[in-house]
């Protein structure tokens, strides 16, 4: 059974750091781009970031440029999103995908292979 199960989430204050991993497993995501997409209360879900099968190509959305980084251990199966100088509009449950598209991932995620079942971040000011 191939699942995507994010974990790191949790309680942080403004300006704060979390790190969320990606935990890939059921079967190999050679060739498959992965991403980080999240979804606040009572919004639409939104793009995050992705990355490359080899991890040389990284797209940001403007929100978060400059404060996340992603990362992959393909070794591991294993995706990270570290989140630095977060504020309260980061607020969300975040959830992460795999795909062979990655045009697609970041456009707007639509009809991704695989998703994930979310983690809370939650970002007091």
């Amino acid at each position: 059974q191939v699942q995507l199960a994010e974990s790191g989430g949790g309680l942080v204050q403004a300006g704060g750091s979390l790190r969320l991993s990606c935990a890939a497993s059921g079967r190999t995501f050679f060739g498959y781009a992965m991403g980080w997409f999240r979804q606040a209360p009572g919004k639409e879900r939104e793009f995050v970031a992705c990355i490359s099968w080899s991890g040389g190509s990284t797209y940001y959305a403007d929100s978060v440029k400059g404060r996340f980084t992603i990362s992959r251990d393909n070794a591991k199966n294993t995706m990270y999103l570290q989140m630095d100088s977060l504020n309260p509009e980061d607020t969300a449950v975040y959830y992460c995908a795999a795909d062979r598209r990655m045009n697609v991932m970041i456009r707007d995620g639509y009809g991704m292979d695989y998703w994930g079942k979310g983690t809370l971040v939650t970002v007091s000011s």
